[in-house]
């Protein structure tokens, strides 16, 4: 076996002239991986290059696998994520996955962001303020979720527990999910990244699979990202993903 052209040439694209090392050392694991993971794969589906790789980004931090991610970020940046996308992708992940997982996430990004000559800090992309952010975030979840559902959703909410709903509204989407930078589409492909690669979360992921269809991400979209994040969380996470997609959206 040998790496086809189509993978080499897939991989030329986000690493130019680089060789893993494990190259070397695992002949036979990345032959098998690259033509998987940069021909097999990269043949289905309709996500473009720039979208594959923040929603591999995504899963990566999900995943915490801190030095794929790395190489990963070198690559995306490579075919024209910009540094306020990247920097987006990591703010995402924080409401979603948690900022004790996001934390080395943040400085490995800043790192390799100033590597890059890129001066720190961005510019910012908050659109609230702590008098706007529960109600701009309840707007927004309302807006792509469903009004019926999310009114329900506080009304069934037992009192000892409102104050989680109240969170989710100003926190999660009023600080997070309103900002700048990523459009509402490419942020929801980015939290069914992450929540099909936390595993354990199938209950989120299907809501969030209805969400990214109200907004316009359709079924092929979703099995697109699915695919594309295959090669890296593996086939146990990939088919939970894609019953969850099944049973949400049947036909």
């Amino acid at each position: 076996m040998s790496i086809s052209e189509t993978a080499h040439k897939n991989h030329e694209e986000l690493f130019p002239k680089r060789e893993s090392t494990l190259k070397i050392t695992d002949p036979e694991l990345i032959e098998v991986f690259d033509n998987f993971a940069f021909d097999d794969v990269l043949a289905y589906g309709n996500l473009d290059t720039r979208t594959r790789m923040m929603v591999i980004l995504a899963s990566m931090i999900a995943s915490q696998a801190l030095g794929e991610y790395k190489v990963m970020l070198g690559g995306a940046l490579n075919v024209g994520v910009t540094p306020v996308e990247v920097k987006e992708i990591v703010y995402q992940a924080v409401p979603y996955v948690g900022m004790a997982k996001v934390f080395d996430f943040i400085h490995a990004t800043n790192e390799t962001l100033e590597s890059r000559g890129i001066k720190l800090p961005l510019e910012g992309q908050s659109t609230t303020t702590a008098e706007t952010r529960f109600e701009k975030g309840l707007a927004l979840q309302k807006a792509i979720i469903g009004g019926e559902r999310i009114d329900r959703m506080y009304a069934e909410s037992p009192p000892n527990q409102i104050h989680i709903q109240k969170y989710l509204s100003a926190n999660c989407f009023g600080d997070y999910v309103t900002r700048n930078g990523l459009d509402i589409n490419t942020r929801e492909l980015l939290t069914v990244s992450m929540l099909l690669s936390l595993g354990g979360c199938e209950p989120q992921l299907k809501g969030h699979i209805q969400t990214n269809v109200n907004i316009g991400n359709d079924k092929e979209k979703l099995l697109s990202v699915v695919t594309q994040l295959l090669p890296y969380v593996g086939y146990p996470r990939a088919l939970n993903a894609i019953r969850c997609i099944n049973e949400v959206l049947p036909e």
